[in-house]
């Protein structure tokens, strides 16, 4: 997706004239600056770090063995969160709003897909689409596997395995140049994005060699282990964006926005603020809390919290199929 022109204000419902941002506000929240966008990046990669090294950190000849291990699976889980959450870093630069260059946008993207599995450049033109037809079926690409709608189905989904089989599939057929029936990729971006693909799958086959190379599994034990440990969060708050939600094209009414605590919020790069997003993807990640206080009062789906919309969704796994 190219950068986000400023978003024109959308009226507050059906029949509304008065925008819900006005337009000085909008064209303020707009802003594109660089800490932001460091302070952030640095955030994630202090995850990312301090996982690494309680992960593999050498047990202490002092350290009790359960306090050690306490420390390892500190380190697995916050490794893995840093990892699959490099999907949030991936999806804001993707807007090109993260950072004020665009350049330095694509960049992060990329590496925050590497990361985390996704392809940034395939990324950019999919989440174009699903902005377009946000949770329309047959329509929003995100809608190309359906819901889960039963208990077994959910805790399926929530395990990650759904998504490594569709991230296999896809990067293989991207390997290959084959985007048949992926309307979001035209003829004219399709050898780009395959140069991509090939590029990012060139460097997990240089990282597998020196892994065998080497003999220490390096890139299963840093790397794939603890992404698909830190799968399940992420499907988890995902869900929540736009599940159980209704398939109109209301962005008031087809999205949800989430309350959460700061530490998530800022690993998500701010997602969890999803309506105000939709309603204006050219505003910035860090001036979505700004934009939430003026939006609030329209929302229609605002979540109290991430295990409070799951118990919803639990109490009937139904309330999440599509029409």
């Amino acid at each position: 997706m190219t950068a986000s022109p400023p978003s024109a204000p959308p009226a507050a419902g059906p029949g509304a004239a008065a925008p819900l941002l006005s337009g000085p506000l909008l064209q303020r929240l707009n802003e594109r600056r660089d800490g932001p966008g460091w302070r952030r990046l640095t955030f994630h990669l202090t995850v990312l770090g301090l996982g690494a090294l309680l992960w593999g950190w050498p047990m202490p000849p002092a350290l009790p063995a359960a306090a050690f291990w306490g420390l390892r699976l500190v380190g697995l889980l916050l490794l893995g969160w840093g990892l699959a959450f490099g999907f949030c870093a991936m999806h804001e630069c993707g807007h090109r709003t993260a950072f004020a260059d665009k350049g330095l946008n694509d960049a992060v993207a990329w590496w925050a897909g590497l990361l985390s599995f996704y392809n940034a450049d395939y990324y950019r033109r999919y989440h174009q689409w699903h902005h377009r037809f946000t949770h329309q079926p047959g329509l929003d690409p995100e809608l190309e596997d359906a819901p889960p709608t039963s208990l077994a189905g959910y805790l399926l989904e929530l395990s990650g395995l759904p998504w490594w089989i569709g991230k296999l599939r896809g990067h293989a057929a991207g390997l290959r140049g084959d985007f048949g029936g992926r309307p979001y990729i035209p003829a004219e971006a399709a050898a780009a994005v395959t140069r991509s693909i090939r590029l990012q799958v060139a460097v997990y086959a240089v990282l597998l060699a020196a892994s065998l190379w080497q003999g220490n599994g390096a890139l299963f034990w840093f790397w794939l282990l603890p992404l698909a440990v830190g799968q399940p969060l992420l499907r988890f708050v995902l869900m929540a964006e736009h599940g159980g939600c209704s398939t109109d094209t209301d962005g008031l009414s087809n999205t949800r926005t989430t309350l959460t605590l700061p530490p998530l919020r800022w690993l998500m790069w701010d997602m969890p603020f999803h309506v105000e997003h939709h309603l204006y993807p050219s505003v910035p990640f860090h001036a979505l809390a700004e934009a939430h206080g003026h939006l609030a009062p329209h929302l229609v789906h605002t979540g109290q919290g991430y295990l409070a919309v799951h118990r919803d969704f639990l109490r009937d796994p139904a309330r999440l199929a599509l029409p």
